[in-house]
């Protein structure tokens, strides 16, 4: 399913049975999982001031309750309590330099090739900054993602 309703659909599907989404599948077949993860549990570190980089593959016109550029948003300065900075790229552009990004949030990489996805994942560990994906972030800030990434991670 969509990670957008990890909520609603982890508060009725029973804990007993597995529960992960599209975009965590995906995470796990176009890039490093194991970052990814690691970049979701850097949002429990975040301090006010902090720039967080959403990065998305394709180039759509922005909706009013577009998942990059609002509800995602909204959703790490709702968990983490924190007035954060975002900044917004897309399709293959790509910041000359990242250093400033305390967390990298990619999107599920429908678009692009696991070759760019992995790429990018490199240069962020290169420059030392946190990356993960929208539906393991989702995951993180809704409090399932230690469920949602077990089929996956074990």
């Amino acid at each position: 399913f969509d990670s957008q309703a990890f909520k609603e659909v982890a508060e009725i599907v029973p804990v007993d049975i597995m529960l992960t989404s599209f975009s965590i599948l995906f995470a796990r077949l176009k890039g490093d999982i194991a970052a990814l993860y690691e970049g979701a549990n850097k949002s429990d570190e975040l301090n006010d001031g902090d720039k967080i980089l959403i990065l998305e593959s394709c180039t759509h016109h922005p909706v009013e309750d577009d998942i990059g550029r609002v509800k995602i948003p909204n959703l790490i300065k709702k968990f983490t309590g924190k007035n954060l900075i975002f900044e917004h790229y897309s399709g293959h552009d790509f910041p000359t330099s990242i250093k400033e990004y305390s967390l990298i949030v990619h999107c599920g990489a429908c678009m692009t090739t696991r070759i760019e996805v992995l790429n990018r994942i490199n240069i962020a560990k290169e420059n030392k900054v946190s990356i993960t994906n929208y539906g393991i972030i989702i995951a993180k800030c809704t409090g399932i993602l230690k469920r949602a990434i077990k089929p996956i991670l074990g």
